[in-house]
């Protein structure tokens, strides 16, 4: 396998990426899969992960940095737009067409936590993409207005858009962009405010697991209202016949949202339980990924054929 460092335009911005090619790459038109990144993430963790371990079962695989995050430009640094993150994964599909080893016809999609949502809402409005799946798919818009576990008081978001309100007023006013902090400072305090879903996402953005330099801390405060409006699924119908794989952790507290997706997809289908896995695990933990992994293989080896067909399960 060949990982190499490539650059692409979505709408204005540059992006950095990985490109993964798999041995004997060239010798004919390759299926291929754009990987998006959780939404704090960067492309080296569990996209590049998940990106690697797909090239070495024969597909060309791409690990993009969103536009404002990583390695990619774009400015405020820090901003969260779906619709810019929706053209990303648009942008990336571009870029695997331009690429002689790739078959254009043969290109799928796979969303990992909140690229779930943006790879959907991608493949619902790109017919060049002939198969989805998501790994822990969220809507983060609607994870920020009801919690990961659907139980957050509505009270929580009203008071993150006055503040949205009060920073866009600041900036206006020459104060510098307006950010905040994603993450509390101690392990402990992630657990107490946010359970051990908290707890894990700490651990794993936070300590030597999972850690990257460049996966941000910090969003700026105009994402919030950006996210307001967003609704991942409403466009998961569009994406007709073409089927959809929706892998979750049996333990996930957000699994709620990757179940909605997978009840509005209209076509073949199939939703796969990770026995014994939370949301977090999915990212990282092979005996939870190799699972994972196995199930894209199938589904992408069957239906990035020339004639794909899911059977559903």
């Amino acid at each position: 396998m060949q990982k190499m460092d490539v650059k692409f335009d979505s709408a204005g911005i540059e992006l950095a990426a990985n490109l993964y090619l798999p041995d004997g790459a060239g010798d004919r038109p390759l299926p291929a899969i754009v990987v998006g990144h959780p939404g704090t993430g960067v492309k080296e963790q569990a996209a590049g992960l998940y990106a690697s371990l797909l090239a070495q079962q024969g597909f060309i695989t791409i690990a993009f940095d969103a536009a404002y995050q990583g390695e990619s430009a774009g400015l405020p640094r820090g901003l969260e737009d779906p619709a810019h993150r929706i053209e990303d994964h648009k942008a990336a599909v571009s870029y695997l067409t331009t690429r002689p080893e790739v078959d254009a016809d043969r290109i799928g999609m796979l969303g990992i936590c909140a690229s779930g949502g943006y790879a959907m809402n991608a493949t619902a409005s790109d017919h060049r993409v002939k198969a989805i799946a998501t790994v822990s798919g969220v809507d983060i818009a609607r994870q920020f207005r009801l919690g990961a576990d659907g139980d957050q008081d509505p009270a929580v978001f009203q008071g993150m858009l006055d503040a949205a309100a009060k920073a866009r007023t600041a900036e206006a006013h020459g104060e510098g962009g307006q950010v905040f902090q994603l993450f509390p400072d101690t392990i402990e305090q992630a657990r107490a405010l946010g359970g051990e879903h908290g707890y894990e996402g700490f651990e794993y953005y936070c300590t030597p697991r999972g850690q990257h330099p460049r996966s941000t801390k910090l969003l700026t405060w105009t994402s919030i209202d950006h996210l307001a409006l967003f609704d991942a699924w409403t466009a998961v119908p569009l994406i007709g016949q073409r089927p959809v794989l929706v892998i979750v952790g049996r333990r996930a507290v957000t699994a709620w949202m990757s179940i909605d997706s997978f009840q509005r997809a209209v076509g073949p289908k199939k939703l796969v339980f990770i026995e014994g896995a939370s949301h977090v695990d999915l990212y990282d933990k092979r005996e939870y990924v190799d699972p994972a992994v196995e199930e894209l293989r199938g589904f992408f080896t069957t239906n990035l054929a020339v004639e794909p067909v899911l059977v559903s399960a």
